[in-house]
């Protein structure tokens, strides 16, 4: 049977930590950002985990390690 394929837009956006949780990065500091508060833009800036309702969806789109 051949390989599993991981999803390759999941491979790029999340990683999963030590204890198994899924990290990922919070939307919106692209574009403007003009109207954004310092303290809005520099929060955005920081790596958050991804929610436990849909960490089994992620977790199988990510290669098996």
């Amino acid at each position: 049977m051949p390989k599993m394929k991981s999803n390759s837009g999941a491979k790029k956006r999340f990683k999963v930590t030590g204890s198994g949780r899924v990290k990922r990065k919070k939307a919106g500091k692209r574009h403007i950002l003009t109207k954004k508060r310092s303290k809005r833009k520099r929060k955005l800036g920081k790596d958050t985990l991804v929610d436990k309702t849909q960490e089994k969806n992620v977790k199988k789109m990510l290669p098996y390690k």
